[in-house]
């Protein structure tokens, strides 16, 4: 899977560095000082990266636990989110992270014991509220579950604190660790969702909708809590149908009494992400139609935004509970 793996000289010798190495005896190891130097580099081709990335092993200096941006929880003020990982092994046209960072090469921290360290010690600090933790901002939680271990490193640390929330955020179906271990109250499966059609054009390289479905299905046989993210939300002439569809296909599937939670939230883009971005991809059409910059986001201009919230959220909430029902903030264009 990896021709090249860099390696930062000081983390060489850790268990996890040489664990990793041992999977990939064809690779070659390059030996760096930081891992910035071959990250953040200037002049990279970002495109052809990522048809063939590189892995980065790296040690997470500081920031490791850092404050969720607005409307990223669900349901709490106390919201953080941690990344083990840089970049993810998908290509969704509209994520982020494809206009985030100059190199699409896999950055692994290794230092899991640390970010522990740190998240026990924001635990520490709340005694009458939930914080809420969660992973898959800068990648996905899950996609390479096979190389990073970070269930079977981040699962009984989350049993042994439960006064904590977890959320896995993922559209992987790469879930045999969990089906092999103990259902946490106390920890979400969350899969995004977007409407078949859709999904094979913008989300390339990710599992289809309805193996995701496969793997809610047998997670929550297993007593998982599950959670869906339909965000962002993507707009196109047939969005009633496609969307009106997708939830009749979710929700055969999933049972309400394992679901934990539903978000909706707006296709939006931070403005120098998507100047990236439309430089990446010039004729992608999705970065093109309807949108709008304002206070330095770009997003659906504010009538199409809330004619698609609006309709998915009421086609929603013939499915579901109005308590298990999580508008992000900033897509809360009217009250339903």
């Amino acid at each position: 899977m990896f021709d090249f793996i860099y390696v930062e000289e000081e983390i060489i010798e850790h268990t996890r560095t040489q664990s990793i190495i041992e999977r990939y005896p064809t690779a070659q190891l390059v030996p760096c000082a930081r891992y910035g130097e071959i990250f953040n580099r200037a002049g990279q081709n970002f495109r052809l990266q990522k048809k063939r990335p590189a892995l980065i092993l790296a040690h997470k200096a500081g920031n490791r636990v850092l404050p969720a941006p607005s409307g990223y929880g669900i349901g709490s003020e106390d919201n953080y989110y941690f990344s083990h990982m840089l970049n993810c092994l998908y290509d969704c046209r509209y994520c982020f992270l494809q206009g985030m960072y100059r190199s699409a090469h896999m950055v692994l921290f290794v230092n899991y014991e640390d970010f522990q360290q740190d998240i026990s010690d924001t635990i520490k600090s709340f005694t009458t509220t939930t914080p809420h933790f969660f992973s898959g901002y800068d990648c996905d939680s899950l996609a390479m579950e096979g190389i990073t271990n970070f269930t079977a490193e981040f699962l009984p640390f989350f049993a042994e604190h439960q006064q904590a929330y977890f959320e896995l955020r993922t559209k992987s179906i790469r879930t045999k660790s969990l089906l092999t271990t103990q259902s946490l109250s106390n920890c979400v499966v969350a899969f995004s969702m977007t409407p078949p059609a859709l999904a094979s054009e913008f989300e390339a390289g990710a599992p289809p909708v309805s193996r995701r479905l496969e793997a809610i299905a047998a997670l929550q046989e297993r007593g998982w809590p599950i959670g869906l993210r339909f965000d962002p939300l993507i707009y196109d002439r047939d969005y009633q149908t496609r969307y009106r569809d997708l939830f009749a296909q979710v929700f055969s599937t999933v049972e309400i009494k394992n679901l934990h939670s539903v978000s909706l939230g707006q296709f939006r883009l931070p403005r120098e992400v998507y100047k990236t971005m439309h430089k990446l991809y010039p004729d992608e059409k999705l970065l093109a139609y309807g949108l709008q910059e304002k206070d330095g986001m770009v997003s659906y201009h504010s009538d199409l935004a809330r004619q698609l919230h609006d309709f998915c959220a009421t086609e929603l909430l013939k499915y579901i509970p109005d308590e298990k029902f999580f508008p992000c903030p900033s897509t809360t264009l009217i009250k339903v």
